[in-house]
């Protein structure tokens, strides 16, 4: 069953998933949070994007056309009907999943890029340009006659319906555009080129189920009209939540304010509310002054709220206590002592790094075996810093989270480089002297 937590991994990776702002061996992040919960998690929030992206101005007037011109309309049984559907979903399938292999193939390459807290806010922006069409600001699609010839690829027939779902992704392109992209940046910090594969499936398969359903049982969706103004506005909503998310992971101005207590969240699930009520997702700046100013002040709350509301519920807490002293310092203490030593290597930006602080380093019997140790918390969220630039090198630190675990001897006993389970990294405490 899904906890409240679980829920608010899952809105993320509607976004991004939302995880382009930590390094290639920062899996846990956001959408990739819900991975850490099993792919079930991953993949329903890559299905649920696709599925929201079908239903935007971009792609939901093209379904019944789309499906006359492959023939689904015509067919003499539903079973050919939804064989031909199945085909034209495949061929989605097949111009999406080859994007998110070479994701996971290349993921070592994109996460040295993604890591950069300028990169970040430059994808934040161009996230909180494409809300900014959500809502109206301008127009996001492709010319007319465009989208008409590539709903004519291919003709009738299975070979038709296939080739016609590989230009989907064109047809799709506009609204399919900043969520693509986050997950995409996703799978390149797995690493994976079958969780790749899999998460452009899940994708691709959700983008094609109004497509499926009209071609098999020849069913009338309901007409474009307003409703679909209000879909627009929530997919802005998520979109504005989500870059406001990543900006904070690069500079960490809401987490000055967001607080894990059930007071602050209650307030801030409040404030959602209220932001809704005013018209975030019903009304329209289209409308008259009146509707414009209060859909402004409900989009705003909503989505400041939201933000905060997200950053607080995934904040740590009672994690490890660290001391926060010069890396030397805290050796020369260790060795002094005659204790051993937890170096932890971590930034805002960094989704592993809280997930280190909010499932392991917060567990009691990690606290407690960790409590014989000097355990200091090393900052390289501004990795440019030259301070922070040669502690890095001294302890040749190339990606994040690291943890590095010295005896009380002062030799390296450990170092981990990606999220670690509670057992295995108290197993491993318990085995240093």
């Amino acid at each position: 069953m899904f906890s409240l937590k679980k829920w608010f991994q899952l809105i993320l990776g509607f976004g991004a998933v939302l995880s382009f702002a930590a390094p290639a061996s920062a899996a846990p992040d956001a959408f990739s949070t819900a991975l850490a919960h099993g792919p079930l998690y991953a993949g329903l929030a890559a299905f649920a994007s696709g599925l929201l992206v079908s239903l935007t101005p971009c792609v939901y007037p093209m379904v019944a056309i789309t499906v006359s011109v492959f023939g689904a309309r015509q067919v003499s049984s539903r079973l050919q009907g939804a064989a031909l559907s199945a085909a034209f979903v495949g061929g989605i399938i097949a111009m999406f999943v080859p994007l998110g292999v070479v994701a996971g193939l290349t993921g070592s390459i994109a996460g040295s890029i993604l890591q950069n807290v300028w990169v970040i806010s430059f994808i934040s922006v161009v996230f909180l340009v494409m809300a900014a069409a959500m809502f109206g600001a301008f127009e996001l699609d492709l010319p007319s006659g465009l989208k008409n010839r590539l709903a004519q690829i291919g003709g009738t027939g299975y070979a038709g319906a296939f080739a016609l779902g590989l230009a989907c992704g064109p047809i799709a392109a506009p609204c399919t555009g900043p969520f693509l992209t986050g997950i995409l940046a996703w799978i390149t910090k797995t690493q994976s080129a079958l969780m790749g594969g899999l998460a452009m499936a899940a994708f691709a398969l959700g983008l094609g189920v109004p497509f499926f359903v009209v071609g098999t049982f020849a069913v009338q969706l309901p007409k474009s009209g307003r409703w679909m103004v209000h879909v627009k506005s929530a997919l802005g909503v998520i979109l504005v939540i989500v870059a406001l998310y990543f900006l904070n992971n690069a500079f960490g101005f809401f987490s000055k304010i967001a607080r894990p207590t059930p007071g602050f969240l209650g307030t801030m699930l409040g404030i959602v509310v209220l932001g809704l009520a005013a018209g975030a997702l019903h009304k329209s700046f289209d409308g008259t002054t009146t509707d414009k100013v209060t859909k402004g002040i409900g989009v705003f709350l909503t989505t400041v709220a939201g933000a905060l509301l997200v950053i607080g519920a995934t904040m740590p807490k009672g994690a490890l206590v660290w001391q926060h002293v010069p890396v030397k310092e805290a050796r020369a203490q260790a060795l002094g002592n005659q204790r051993p030593l937890i170096i932890d290597f971590g930034a805002t930006w960094c989704g592993a790094c809280k997930e280190l602080d909010k499932v392991t380093f917060s567990r009691d019997d990690v606290k407690r075996e960790a409590s014989r140790f000097v355990a200091v918390k090393v900052d390289a969220t501004h990795d440019d810093d030259p301070v922070v630039s040669s502690t890095l090198s001294d302890f040749k630190v190339v990606g994040l989270p690291t943890v590095v675990i010295y005896d009380s001897k002062g030799s390296e006993a450990l170092r981990y480089t990606d999220f670690v389970e509670p057992d295995q990294f108290l197993a491993a405490l318990k085995k240093v002297d």
